[in-house]
């Protein structure tokens, strides 16, 4: 703990790169559970909901090979300032949302954010290594997976309270105003000038060098698929919409359940960071607890079959997402260690491209399930929890990569 307060109070570019995640992140959830309530609202089907999960996801796909380009040959800092701008700009758009004949809206706008985020995230990532000593990495990740989580329960807890007592528009306002707040930290901040030596070449050029940096090292590549392997329980985060609005649903309005569910996920990966800065010093430590994390939470996921109270549902669902939160800031960190600043960029932005495919597909085919086949989401719980073990077993089985 004293490590990570020490990283805050000593670090003033870090600290202002945090302060822009926490205002950002704490209006996305406030957003997020707006707008699935709003979209149940409008058309009663887990569909919907569900493709605007994969909205939420593919556009990263689809901007990532130029993305990782542009952040390993540009101005990070300016990228994601850019970014942060335009997000705060388009969210404004849900407020047009009116009725089911304008759900569509909804697709574009958060179409259009995602995208932007899938140059965001990779900037950001690519940023910290050059910030934070390599001694601090981890615990740079454990703030940075932490404050996610944090915003994640308290945004979730607080915007389901916002849309009842304020209404859905508030909370979209709210979500723009974090966006231009972030950008206005993220000016302040200065970070290190690159060598022109280190940039990435434009174009085609730049992503075939990308891949050949990957493919030169495996076991860079296998580390980036780690979140992919996570991503399976993406047909979970749209069980817990589900089991919110159907199962355990508070009253008349299905914003306070999904609340609920979304905070205990947003509090169990709090927790897993901070376990992590005390536990995983060293790579080797973060290597061994891969397996068994990914057991673990697929686990807790399948035993939401079972569970017969939304409060031992939340409880559950925490559990799982302390070891999804290794799992986050274990891939990170690796990463960072590992890949040089020319290729963090592509790298970063290939692990998205891989955990925005897998959670897209999860997700719409849960989906698919529910309304077309018409399958208990108690089973489809267990069913999509026992898909963890898969990674699990691979990582397992398969020999680890060097610590070095």
């Amino acid at each position: 703990m004293r490590t990570l307060l020490t990283l805050v109070r000593d670090n003033r570019n870090f600290r202002l790169l945090w302060f822009g995640q926490i205002v950002s992140q704490l209006g996305d959830w406030f957003n997020v559970v707006a707008l699935y309530a709003l979209l149940f609202e409008l058309t009663g089907s887990a569909t919907a909901v569900a493709g605007m999960m994969v909205m939420q996801l593919l556009p990263v796909a689809i901007v990532g090979p130029i993305s990782g380009v542009i952040v390993d040959r540009f101005d990070r800092r300016r990228i994601m300032i850019a970014a942060d701008l335009v997000r705060g700009a388009a969210v404004l758009g849900l407020i047009l949302v009116r009725s089911s004949d304008t759900v569509w809206l909804a697709y574009v706008v958060t179409g259009v954010m995602v995208a932007c985020s899938g140059f965001f995230e990779p900037a950001r990532s690519a940023t910290v290594p050059s910030i934070v000593p390599r001694e601090q990495l981890v615990a740079a990740n454990a703030i940075s997976t932490g404050t996610w989580s944090a915003m994640l329960a308290i945004g979730a807890s607080l915007g389901g309270g916002v849309t009842v007592l304020l209404g859905r528009d508030a909370a979209f306002v709210i979500n723009a105003l974090s966006f231009f707040t972030s950008a206005v930290f993220l000016w302040r901040m200065r970070v290190p000038a690159r060598e022109a030596s280190e940039r990435a070449t434009l174009g085609l050029q730049g992503v075939m060098d990308g891949l050949s940096y990957m493919r030169r090292h495996g076991d860079v590549a296998r580390i980036a698929l780690i979140k992919g392997g996570w991503a399976i329980v993406g047909g979970a985060l749209l069980l817990l919409t589900v089991f919110g609005d159907r199962i355990f649903r508070i009253g008349d309005s299905s914003d306070a359940g999904i609340g609920i569910l979304f905070a205990a996920r947003g509090i169990g990966a709090f927790a897993g960071s901070l376990i992590i800065s005390l536990i995983a010093a060293r790579q080797g430590n973060l290597i061994r607890l891969i397996a068994p994390a990914y057991f673990v939470a697929g686990a807790c996921y399948a035993a939401l079959a079972i569970v017969p109270t939304i409060w031992f549902a939340a409880a559950i669902v925490i559990a799982a997402h302390v070891f999804g939160s290794m799992l986050w800031v274990a891939s990170n960190v690796l990463l960072q260690m590992r890949v040089p600043d020319a290729f963090r960029g592509r790298v970063f932005s290939a692990e998205l491209i891989v955990m925005a495919l897998v959670q897209s597909a999860v997700a719409y085919s849960t989906a698919v399930a529910l309304d077309l086949w018409h399958v208990d989401p108690r089973l489809l719980a267990a069913i999509v929890g026992l898909g963890l073990w898969v990674p699990a077993l691979i990582w397992a089985l398969a020999p680890r990569p060097s610590h070095r």
